[in-house]
């Protein structure tokens, strides 16, 4: 366990989901450079443990909530096992039941507790089907620096991509010794309304294929595995990376690519983490809504503009434009546009 010694202690929470864990890992980066006497202990899921390796300064607590943190009595053991660290505050960047839980447990013992404002009133207007308030909210990253901010430490956020080449697995030293452009593709998302249709996506590997470039697809479920295997079956440059490698790994791996093509989904997050530009796609979603990736441009992001979208903040609903679904509206032409825009 890390000691209080005379430099300062935080907590800071934030439990899932990846995406936003991420961007909890771009803003701290950023918290201990310009805060170099902060000691930080980073709480969350122990799978995301990757994303915190290097950042100096910060301590990872793993949280587990099917484990031995599970429900109310699991609360009190986690909250018992930080007390260790004797914070002098907790940064609540979660916001929800368990944390909430957890930040009034410290409250009670006279920590000082700053929680997160998600600005649900702002996400509520610029989803809602009539009347809309379509603007630009405050971004997501600037809503966790503004807890570091009330709790007296000013942060000041670049919004740059950091190029940081990590040592790829050996596992995969095959793929990536060669030459040549590497383009992560990450066709996947929780929500099925968030995903570009696969026949065009398939598409555009097609033209990624033609043009040579290796081409690696990530994502993570059993399904989603099966797609990309027929993918690699069918392009010659084409090559399933889901379920062969760790977190830690795939981080490592995307830290080589010359640029990742995402939906609005946790990949675009990590590529930030090492500096890699994405090409979003965005469908019932908008980066209005403050999710784009950090360092990431909104001239990056491929979407149609309708009075419809978004209809979704997180991507569970459908979004329908004059009947046709959000994402049917972006043609395969339009994305690969944008990579004859970048050269590719």
């Amino acid at each position: 366990m890390m000691k209080q010694g005379t430099d300062p202690t935080f907590l800071v929470f934030r439990f899932s989901a990846m995406g936003d864990v991420a961007m909890v890992a771009s803003v701290l980066r950023e918290v201990v450079e310009q805060q170099p006497n902060l000691k930080v202990v980073m709480v969350s899921r122990d799978i995301f443990k990757p994303f915190f390796n290097d950042i100096p300064g910060v301590h990872f607590h793993p949280f587990y909530p099917d484990g031995e943190h599970k429900g109310t009595l699991g609360i009190f053991r986690l909250f018992r096992e930080l007390q260790h660290y004797r914070p002098l505050a907790v940064a609540d960047l979660h916001d929800n039941l368990r944390s909430k839980m957890l930040s009034t447990l410290f409250l009670l013992k006279g920590t000082q507790v700053q929680q997160l404002d998600k600005g649900r009133s702002e996400k509520k207007a610029l989803i809602r089907p009539r009347n809309k308030i379509k603007r630009p909210l405050k971004p997501t990253v600037e809503r966790y620096a503004d807890v570091f901010r009330s709790l007296g430490y000013p942060v000041v956020l670049r919004y740059t991509l950091t190029p940081r080449t990590l040592p790829y697995p050996q596992s995969a030293a095959g793929l990536l010794s060669a030459a040549g452009i590497k383009v992560g593709v990450a066709p996947f998302a929780q929500h099925v309304a968030k995903v570009y249709p696969m026949d065009r996506m398939e598409e555009v590997l097609a033209y990624l294929d033609r043009q040579g470039h290796t081409v690696f697809i990530f994502g993570g479920q059993a399904n989603e595995r099966r797609i990309a295997e027929g993918w690699q079956s069918r392009f010659a440059n084409v090559y399933n990376l889901i379920g062969r490698f760790t977190l830690e790994e795939e981080l490592a791996i995307i830290s080589h690519l010359t640029v990742m093509l995402s939906m609005d989904s946790a990949n675009m997050h990590i590529a930030s983490l090492v500096g890699v530009r994405v090409l979003s796609i965005w469908g019932g979603t908008h980066p209005f809504a403050g999710f784009l990736g950090y360092g990431q441009q909104l001239d990056d992001c491929i979407q149609v503009e309708h009075s419809a979208r978004p209809s979704s903040v997180y991507g569970d609903k459908p979004c329908l434009c004059d009947g046709v679904d959000s994402m049917q509206l972006i043609a395969p032409e339009m994305v690969i546009d944008k990579f004859k825009q970048i050269g590719l």
